[in-house]
């Protein structure tokens, strides 16, 4: 399945038992939005709604963290997801939170996923039709049996130790203004700045104006200004491992390697005392 799929696809597939769609919407608590509230006012016929949240390890301290293997199996059981099935991603902005939910699968061996590029607000545009309530209770499904995918994802220890080996070429999809430390973090007790020798690629760079992915070659084009040259492999950060997400799914959509996720991005890295912070450009 590709990483990306139109909206012209996802309507004919609507109602086939081997499709699942989501609407992997996250609201950050600065935005003041409900995301589950607001699927229940409209979403895609037959949607279910994606908590990334709930698909994530309980016990964190940090938000959305990924979930054990067995913990990952356990809520596709319950969300009726089976190995076989071909599920779609899509959020209420467009492309901003739905690839965290395409990320999730593909690092435990889901590779039949993608996200709708455009996301609902496209769909809207178009004049396809949506729903509203509750999604209806989804059926178990049998045994889910999780390949994970270790190299996908990167820790604080793995960070701490590109700083002094530059093994990997770290990009911030954050905007570039918080990138830079020119204003304060969105979360209490968390540093402005970025990852010393990090890259800034704001994940609305991806995007058109229409909010759809741009082209592989234009994304091509982006990600080389920010070093990728395939020298190095790529690991993304953002401000809690969501929007990092766009942009491995941009270089997927490029066709270029995806690389790693740094999973606590900068909620962890600048909540820290003991790790160093750069601010400017990179």
């Amino acid at each position: 399945m590709p990483p990306l799929v139109s909206t012209e696809w996802l309507a004919g597939a609507l109602g086939r038992s081997d499709v699942a769609v989501f609407d992997a919407t996250y609201y950050l608590p600065n935005e003041g939005r409900d995301a589950l509230q607001e699927f229940r006012r409209a979403h895609i016929p037959g949607a279910m709604f994606f908590d990334i949240d709930h698909v994530a390890d309980p016990g964190a301290a940090l938000p959305h963290m990924v979930p054990s293997p067995g913990r990952f199996a356990q809520t596709m059981e319950e969300l009726g997801i089976a190995r076989t099935t071909s599920v779609v991603f899509y959020d209420q902005k467009g492309i901003a939170t739905a690839a965290r939910g395409w990320w999730l699968l593909g690092m435990f061996g889901h590779d039949n996923a993608a996200v709708l590029d455009g996301g609902l607000p496209k769909w809207l545009a178009e004049g396809r039709p949506t729903e509203s309530g509750d999604a209806p209770s989804p059926v178990r499904s049998e045994e889910y049996r999780p390949d994970f995918r270790a190299a996908r994802l990167r820790g604080i220890g793995d960070m701490i130790d590109n700083l002094g080996s530059g093994a990997s070429l770290v990009l911030d999809a954050r905007a570039h203004e918080r990138f830079a430390g020119a204003v304060p973090e969105l979360r209490p007790g968390v540093r402005p700045g970025h990852i010393p020798g990090a890259r800034n690629v704001p994940y609305a760079a991806l995007l058109t104006e229409q909010g759809t992915m741009r082209p592989p070659d234009a994304l091509r084009e982006i990600f080389a200004r920010a070093g990728v040259d395939g020298s190095r492999p790529v690991v993304t950060s953002c401000g809690s491992g969501v929007t990092a997400c766009v942009l491995t799914l941009g270089l997927a959509v490029a066709g270029l390697p995806a690389g790693a996720v740094y999973d606590g991005s900068w909620t962890e890295w600048g909540g820290r005392s003991d790790t160093p912070v750069a601010t400017g450009d990179a």
